[in-house]
């Protein structure tokens, strides 16, 4: 399943379209890294699809080139009403951490194909580790999490919440949050991102 949604996020050229975006504003790796406060390895990583960037250091990198997080989701024609995603099969036992799901999660666009849409949905999948606080996050926004699956420890500034599946938290994204699986299962869990583009 990791592996699917990791080949899945290659698929959109995440990193061709902020590399494509980035000289279209005449723009050098250095000055994306001044605007966004990242560091010019990681756009480098980012470009070359080295890296899969976390959701919050897309959003920065969004708001670094003036664009809304949908763009780098959504294909040029894009002109649907709706968009509807299939399922996939149940989850057997064969999954296992990420070797590079160093943000702690790796996620999956629920609604590629739409532009200009007002929230992001994402399939999200949780790595098992040990909490440490270099997976705290915080952008513009809020955020909607519903737990499908395992067990989420969710860090919300100085708080620490234990989530099931069917629990549900919607937060101001702005404020340090991140999040583990803990327990024998992965957790997964639908997450609902709103931003102002």
């Amino acid at each position: 399943m990791q592996e699917t949604i990791r080949q899945e996020i290659r698929e959109m050229k995440l990193g061709e379209k902020v590399r494509s975006l980035r000289q279209e504003q005449r723009l050098t790796l250095q000055a994306l890294a001044e605007i966004t406060g990242l560091s010019k390895p990681l756009l480098s990583q980012i470009e070359n699809d080295q890296v899969i960037p976390p959701i919050a250091t897309l959003l920065k990198i969004a708001k670094g080139l003036k664009v809304g997080i949908h763009y780098f989701f959504e294909e040029p024609g894009d002109r649907q009403k709706f968009v509807l995603t299939r399922g996939e099969p149940p989850l057997g036992s064969q999954r296992r951490p990420g070797k590079d799901a160093v943000q702690g999660y790796i996620y999956k666009p629920l609604a590629p194909g739409m532009n200009q849409k007002k929230v992001e949905p994402f399939l999200v999948e949780f790595e098992n580790r040990a909490w440490d606080d270099s997976l705290f996050y915080s952008h513009e926004g809020a955020e909607f999490l519903y737990i499908l699956d395992g067990e989420l420890e969710f860090h919300y500034a100085s708080e620490v919440m234990n989530l099931l599946p069917g629990d549900s938290v919607y937060y101001d994204s702005s404020e340090p949050h991140g999040y583990v699986s803990v327990g024998d299962m992965q957790a997964r869990a639908v997450a609902v991102l709103y931003t102002k583009s």
